[in-house]
């Protein structure tokens, strides 16, 4: 079987076309071969993948609809251009360094153990995962799943026993949701905050194996290897350029710019950009600005708008995270919350399953519904199902970095055991609490040296 996501089959094409029609693109110049090539009964064929290749060329010069509502640029400078008026302006300041540290540690745990919580369950549809926690008396989700229930629950639900369950750990096992967070520090360690695109694209063909990527990471991948360099490596025939790629990537730059949306959401740029482009980019600039707000706000809208504030004003992303927002000031429990995500997005459709917006949809139900209770912050996040363990470690890291680790109860992080395992080279088991120091001390370098420099700047 050819390998996953590197090589063009009907399920490749079929996201394409879905892809198109969300972006706006005029898809009738090309409608009919659409159709004749996701008809045909073999996708392997030579004659197949020469006419599905000049396909996918042929799209990437598709007009947008004229009636199209969005303004979505994938260019930094285009994307700080239609920002809403206030969003950039933003600063935090006036926590202690100590605090800060016990922010970002906290951050660190709040991702891995969210990520934990979902991992076992990813994939799972919600009758599978609702069955099962009902038939156990277990529902809503209040804890982390196990593998040690009654045996035929496993069979009548359709899911593996053989998975991450808390049961079945003793750390913190690889996940892509940790890897990337762990990519950002060896980058940032390797290249400093001037890093570009580039420097994101050659630390992975270095330190990252292919199979360690999936989606659009994966497609990028290839591009890159055949010398297909950023930010065209997002757009070449990667049907995936909005899929939740790079949301997932955002957290280590929230990190190193703490107090600064707009210096975060920077960073985050610089690393989507190689595999990812409008609403794709903007989940990864969102989190990010989040992250870098999040030690200094305790409500959790506020950081939403203030992540919200680093992306185009009139962008899909944009209007889908503030219709969440209206839902809660609406005064709806997260039941109903959840019920209006499923009849947005079909869970069954992989492109919905695995999408940017629909997971950040997500994020933000964890954290609003969440408010203050972690718990509850990650447990509606996975229990909402798409990419649960996308979803549970994305709202676990900045719930940890706005509450801290007194914040996150010990019945959560205690599984962990400091220890977190990942498929980068150098960083093949590692103590969080030492990432998150080593990670902090950048910051706090980087830091200083700006200050160094603007006070020379002025005593010139």
């Amino acid at each position: 079987m050819p390998p996953r996501y590197l090589s063009l089959d009907r399920a490749f094409l079929a996201v394409e076309r879905q892809q198109l029609a969300d972006e706006g693109r005029d898809i009738a110049p090309v409608a009919a071969e659409f159709a004749a090539l996701l008809a045909a009964d073999e996708d392997t064929d030579p004659a197949w993948q020469t006419r599905g290749e000049a396909l996918l060329d042929a799209c990437a010069d598709l007009p947008h609809r004229a009636d199209y509502p969005y303004e979505e640029p994938s260019d930094l400078a285009g994307i700080r251009r239609v920002r809403p008026a206030d969003g950039p302006h933003w600063r935090g300041g006036g926590l202690d360094e100590g605090t800060l540290f016990d922010r970002v540690l906290a951050a660190w745990l709040g991702r891995c153990a969210g990520c934990l919580l979902g991992k076992p369950v990813e994939g799972w549809r919600s009758p599978a995962m609702w069955g099962f926690l009902k038939d156990q008396g277990l529902y809503p989700l209040g804890d982390y799943f196990r593998s040690d229930g009654p045996p035929e629950l496993y069979e009548k639900h359709g899911v593996a026993r053989e998975r991450a369950y808390i049961d079945r750990v003793t750390h913190m096992p690889e996940d892509d949701d940790t890897n990337y967070t762990v990519v950002g520090l060896a980058i940032m360690k390797l290249h400093g905050p001037d890093f570009t695109p580039e420097d994101v694209a050659g630390f992975w063909l270095q330190n990252i194996p292919i199979f360690h990527t999936f989606t659009a990471e994966r497609v990028a991948y290839r591009n890159l290897v055949n010398l297909i360099p950023p930010p065209r490596s997002a757009l070449h025939r990667n049907p995936y350029r909005e899929w939740i790629g790079a949301q997932i990537r955002a957290d280590f730059w929230g990190y190193a710019a703490l107090g600064n949306p707009e210096r975060a959401a920077e960073y985050a740029w610089r690393d989507a950009s190689i595999s990812h482009v409008k609403n794709g980019i903007y989940g990864e600039m969102w989190v990010a600005a989040m992250l870098a707000a999040a030690p200094f706000v305790d409500d959790a809208e506020t950081v939403i708008r203030i992540g919200l504030g680093q992306i185009p004003a009139r962008c899909r992303l944009a209007e889908d995270v503030q219709q969440v927002i209206g839902w809660y000031h609406e005064g709806i429990d997260r039941e109903e919350a959840i019920r209006r995500i499923h009849a947005r997005w079909d869970e069954r459709n992989p492109h919905h399953w695995c999408h940017t917006i629909s997971n950040a949809q997500i994020v933000a139900l964890g954290l609003l519904w969440g408010q203050h209770d972690y718990g509850r912050a990650i447990c509606t996040a996975v229990q909402a199902c798409f990419d649960t363990d996308c979803n549970g470690a994305t709202v676990g890291s900045i719930f940890g970095m706005m509450h801290g680790t007194a914040g996150l109860p010990e019945r959560w992080i205690a599984p962990l055991n400091d220890l977190l395992d990942t498929g980068i080279a150098g960083y093949h088991q590692v103590r969080i609490s030492e990432v998150a120091r080593e990670g902090f001390a950048l910051w706090q370098r980087m830091v200083n040296e700006q200050m160094s420099k603007s006070a020379n700047e002025e005593g010139a």
